[in-house]
């Protein structure tokens, strides 16, 4: 009797686990790792956060190269340059290789070099009344924050 009652227990913590878990993917994507991560935030045991997790990914409900695809494209409309995305995505928990070819799919089609002119042309109009070599140094700053190359923000500031 008392086996019985035990296994019910451990599915019933895997169906609270699950049902956690789509919880958090209801809201957006979750990298494999992050998703882990919650559920053990959570309290679930290590065993069980990774048995959600391929679970999850048998049924294809996660996958990183999926997340990373999503990831990088609403970062780009956010103006973040590649050195930006690709830390958060190392945050996430993906993997080298899949982190670079989800930057290299995105670096095909985005001209990295007009988003930082507009960006600096843009923050130069507020910065109209000081001095302008101080006016450059912090567009400079703003856009090295950004995430964006350091040799093309100081190519494009030094041209404005």
């Amino acid at each position: 009797m008392k086996k019985k009652h035990v296994k019910s227990l451990v599915s019933l913590n895997a169906q609270s686990a699950r049902a956690y878990a789509f919880l958090l993917l209801k809201f957006r994507l979750r990298s494999e790792a992050e998703l882990k991560a919650r559920l053990r935030q959570k309290g679930y045991s290590e065993a069980l956060s990774q048995d959600t997790v391929n679970f999850l990914k048998d049924r294809e409900f996660i996958d990183d190269c999926v997340f990373a695809r999503g990831w990088v494209a609403s970062r780009l409309k956010r103006s973040l340059g590649f050195r930006k995305i690709k830390q958060e995505l190392f945050q996430k928990g993906l993997t080298q290789e899949i982190i670079d070819n989800s930057l290299l799919n995105a670096f095909e089609h985005y001209d990295e070099g007009q988003v930082i002119s507009q960006l600096a042309r843009k923050r130069f109009s507020k910065l109209k009344d000081i001095d302008p070599l101080k006016a450059k140094a912090r567009v400079y700053a703003y856009l090295m924050r950004r995430g964006f190359a350091s040799e093309r923000v100081g190519e494009i500031v030094k041209g404005l």
